[in-house]
């Protein structure tokens, strides 16, 4: 019996995903556990598998199609022996009926059939129009008038581009507020920002993982109550710490090396151990505390920031901290971050130093309570027994909700953790 390939899930709460590329074609041989399509969430790009032998019989959603909704029907594969009767019943997915379920939706139409649409309107006010969920969401954002676009889409659908372009053209004003929502504020999206005539601008289509990362740290911005703690920490005695663990690691097998930041995951992993009300998430319902030191280490990709997880980062050792890390940016660039890689975590530390930045306030990454934000080591006047003199210095920012983390408890973190790094013998104990 054929297979139907469906979009999965592969995080909690992904809703929907870009189809990138077909690797195999119609009429292609396929071995389980065989590469079948790659897939773009807001996290990584990922490999779809075959999960049976056969031949791909038809491909249903095509490369390049975004918007894919968890559960669609993307493919079928025709299992060995089977002919091509076997795919008369599947179709490519249409305009969903009343009942239809999510999962059943189609996706954005591809750009060949966008490149098609008219901007003509087709639709009587008194009939029920044909859009995908995208394009409902966006209209409503935008304040365009459904009624007055034309779809692109499959039997005339309305799809997200086309809403898109009508805004583009001529932007609908914002449908007025009901009396019950008038008292209420109301958060509107970011509107294109006004060109004047004759300036160049190039326009860079925003991926799936860029507009998941914006949409949360606006949530963030405006849901959580951001507030802030700073502190300057000494780290000579840790730079010459660090100097003689890698002239010893330079020798020893398997070799390592490690950056001033891998002390401070560990370093934060271990404060975190020692005030473990900053590892820790808000819900309505009750705080949760997490029992795991997972750290998650932000890394910048041509994508954008993704946030890969340290498991446990209290009960390894630096050298397995720094491989770790290493091998966590090698994959977050190359787009190969596997779930595992990345779900989970109840801190966040965010380093700018190599970038010669002195000091940063980074947003909250939720549902953790706090992210740490470290900035560039430097010499600087320090005061030492009443005397002048230089040292290397280093800034710290907490940025910390405070539905969860009280400013003594959230200084009391900073605290233990500025002991931990301007004394990094007691790391090793």
């Amino acid at each position: 019996m054929a297979i139907k390939i469906e979009l999965p899930s592969v995080a909690a709460g992904m809703e929907e995903a870009t189809l990138v590329r077909w690797v195999k074609a119609e009429g292609d041989k396929v071995s389980k556990g065989e590469t079948l399509a790659e897939m773009e969430t807001d996290k990584a790009v990922m490999e779809m598998e075959a999960e049976a032998d056969g031949v791909l019989g038809r491909i249903l959603v095509p490369g390049g199609t975004e918007g894919v909704a968890v559960g669609t029907v993307i493919g079928v594969l025709l299992e060995p022996g089977e002919d091509e009767s076997a795919l008369a019943s599947f179709q490519a997915p249409s305009a969903p009926t009343a009942d239809a379920s999510p999962a059943a939706l189609e996706p954005e139409t591809f750009p060949e059939t966008r490149a098609a649409a008219k901007l003509t309107p087709q639709h009587s006010h008194g009939e029920r129009i044909l859009a995908s969920p995208l394009a409902k969401r966006l209209a409503a954002d935008y304040g365009v008038d459904l009624h007055s676009v034309q779809g692109s889409g499959p039997r005339g659908r309305i799809v997200r581009v086309d809403v898109e372009r009508v805004r583009e053209i001529a932007p609908a004003p914002a449908p007025a507020p009901s009396a019950s929502a008038a008292a209420a504020p109301v958060t509107k999206p970011a509107a294109a920002p006004a060109i004047v005539e004759g300036t160049r601008v190039q326009r860079i289509p925003n991926s799936g993982m860029r507009k998941t990362i914006a949409r949360r740290l606006a949530e963030s911005k405006q849901q959580v109550p951001h507030f802030y703690l700073t502190v300057d920490v000494q780290v000579d005695e840790l730079l010459a710490l660090r100097s003689r663990l890698n002239a010893k690691g330079s020798k020893a097998e398997p070799k390592y090396r490690l950056s001033v930041n891998d002390i401070i995951v560990y370093a934060a992993a271990c404060a975190l151990r020692r005030v473990p009300e900053v590892n820790s998430s808000w819900s309505d319902e009750a705080i949760l505390r997490y029992l795991d030191v997972d750290v998650c280490v932000a890394v910048a990709t041509e994508g954008g920031l993704v946030t890969p997880v340290i498991h446990e980062a209290d009960r390894k050792g630096l050298a397995e901290i720094s491989g770790e890390i290493r091998e966590l940016a090698r994959k977050a660039h190359d787009g190969k971050l596997a779930p595992a890689d990345y779900q989970g975590g109840g801190f966040t530390i965010s380093n700018l130093g190599m970038y010669g930045v002195r000091e940063f306030a980074a947003i909250v990454n939720p549902p953790q309570a706090a992210i740490l934000a470290v900035g560039a080591v430097e010499k600087r006047p320090v005061v030492r027994d009443d005397q002048l003199a230089v040292g290397s210095l280093m800034t710290l920012t907490l940025s910390a909700d405070h539905r969860v983390v009280d400013g003594a408890v959230g200084a009391r973190f900073l605290a233990e953790l500025k002991a931990l790094l301007e004394d990094p013998l007691e790391l090793l104990v």
